[in-house]
């Protein structure tokens, strides 16, 4: 796949790897020309360090890997407002939390994936990559495959970025529609929040049996 890249730093770098690994046509783009051309030197396999707007055109997807303060500017910088991701798969890794904390910042009952799809008018948005740090994508996350859970409205788009989910790594799992999205970034904040505590989150999930097919 055209796979678009905004933002230069850990999560953008671990899954373009494995993305670069797989095989698809990168570019890159975050508010640094320079740390953009590292990035995309580092990836190899042809990748490019572009403007955020060059970045994202005649792409089959494009990952918005910014801190969740900084997705505003940059989808600006993209030319999202204007219609530049209309019909592409945009996948949405942010949380809206407190550092250390995990409390989540947005409105009540309003998500960082909605606020980032109102400002990209047309674009799929799909939330996903949220939960796991990026050591997870370096190969340093261990093993078995981690499974990802998405929300998004856009059959296709879900499609697209379930590739993408198993070319990193992990198993895709669709929750919902985008309006679940605050689940996902909850549940991320749980995670950071017992973290931070020095608790281990997964002790904190019971291991149910999966219903049956």
């Amino acid at each position: 796949m055209r796979m678009g890249i905004l933002g230069t730093g850990t999560l953008a770098a671990a899954l373009g790897e494995a993305w670069a690994r797989a095989g698809h046509e990168l570019t890159v783009a975050g508010r640094s020309p320079s740390k953009a051309r590292e990035l995309a030197d580092r990836l190899g396999g042809g990748a490019r360090a572009l403007t955020p707007r060059q970045a994202v055109e005649d792409r089959d997807a494009v990952l918005l890997a910014v801190s969740w303060q900084g997705a505003e500017d940059m989808l600006r910088d993209a030319g999202a407002a204007e219609g530049s991701l209309a019909g592409i798969p945009l996948i949405d890794p942010t949380n809206a939390v407190e550092h250390g904390v995990g409390v989540v910042l947005t409105a009540p009952g309003e998500a960082m994936a909605q606020r980032i799809a109102r400002l990209s008018p047309g674009a799929h948005v799909v939330k996903a990559f949220n939960v796991f740090p990026s050591a997870q994508w370096t190969g340093a996350g261990g093993e078995p495959p981690v499974t990802v859970a998405m929300c998004g409205d856009d059959p296709r788009a879900l499609r697209v970025v379930g590739d993408l989910v198993r070319d990193a790594g992990g198993v895709p799992a669709v929750l919902g529609p985008l309006d679940r999205a605050r689940q996902l970034e909850e549940v991320a904040g749980f995670v950071i929040g017992l973290a931070f505590a020095g608790t281990d989150p997964g002790s904190a999930i019971p291991h149910l049996p999966t219903a049956a097919a």
